[in-house]
């Protein structure tokens, strides 16, 4: 019986992410700067799998009542240059939750890109490890 209720508590929470790719502008076609794919796992450090550390993106989403409102879409959570609606093609901030963005994604709100260049170069990103995992590689 134990088990029974793990599982639904698992099912739960597996559950959660796309319910908030669902509250995002092109929440199922994330630009990955790491690939060719796209990033699949937005407020996470992987693009395709759940990370313990959440990136900057997720942290805002979350102190925004996991709602795009228009602070979180003006905010440059991970300090690239482009805001987070201009990232993920909703610049001009008018997408509402069902509706179809104006334009594609062009970035990757949480991750600063181009990763390792520019203003990227002091952030502690590598394509490959997960958030304060990769300060060994600096």
């Amino acid at each position: 019986m134990i088990l029974f209720y793990l599982s639904l508590i698992g099912l739960s929470s597996v559950g959660a992410l796309p319910y908030y790719r669902d509250r995002i502008p092109n929440g199922y076609k994330v630009f990955n700067p790491c690939g060719s794919s796209y990033w699949e796992a937005v407020g996470h450090y992987s693009p395709f799998t759940h990370t313990a550390e959440k990136n900057p993106f997720a942290l805002d989403f979350k102190a925004a009542g996991h709602t795009w409102t228009r602070a979180l879409c003006m905010k440059d959570s991970d300090g690239d240059g482009k805001t987070n609606g201009e990232e993920l093609g909703d610049p001009h901030c008018h997408w509402t939750e069902g509706g179809t963005p104006k334009r594609s994604s062009t970035g990757q709100p949480g991750i600063c890109e181009p990763v390792g260049s520019g203003p990227c170069t002091s952030v502690v990103f590598f394509c490959g490890c997960q958030g304060s995992a990769c300060v060994s590689r600096n």
